[in-house]
């Protein structure tokens, strides 16, 4: 069985679905495959962020440090997941921390070189952002439901 490339990796992610090719192909010069073991720190909340990963298999639980009782898990990621978008946006640092469940794959990037990508072609750029901003509205909505549900509130439509 041949081996995948960065390149045929990226092309089977939904979260870069319908991208030009041209576009992966950029990309995967930014990227390269990866397998961390269980209870792997990924990121620290307020540390640089230089990566990015979409999960292949797997699962990655966000957490937030809390005085007086450690880090505590806002949620949790599995495969077909994007982890990481404070790369995006200055000052470039994560707003949560990240450490693997279990054995998790994953294709990771160096969120400079994707700044520069995203720098020197502005319609890339636009369509990637775009594409995170998607993420961000649908992590803060999944916030919204989460927290509504712990003041027992119902959900609105």
């Amino acid at each position: 069985m041949p081996t995948m490339t960065t390149l045929d990796l990226l092309a089977e992610q939904s979260f870069l679905a319908g991208m030009p090719r041209q576009w992966l192909e950029r990309l995967s010069f930014q990227a390269h495959p990866v397998v961390r073991s269980p209870r792997r720190r990924l990121f620290q909340e307020n540390g640089p962020a230089r990566h990015f990963w979409l999960l292949r298999s797997g699962q990655v639980a966000l957490d937030i440090h809390v005085p007086g009782h450690g880090d505590v898990v806002v949620e949790t990621l599995g495969p077909g997941s994007v982890l990481g978008w404070s790369w995006l946006f200055p000052p470039y640092r994560w707003h949560f921390g990240a450490v693997t469940v279990d054995q998790t794959l994953a294709v990771e990037f160096d969120a400079p070189g994707v700044r520069r990508l995203i720098a020197d072609d502005g319609d890339f750029g636009r369509e990637l952002t775009t594409r995170f901003m998607a993420v961000v509205v649908d992590r803060l909505q999944a916030t919204r439901v989460r927290l509504l549900d712990a003041y027992g509130y119902p959900a609105a439509d």
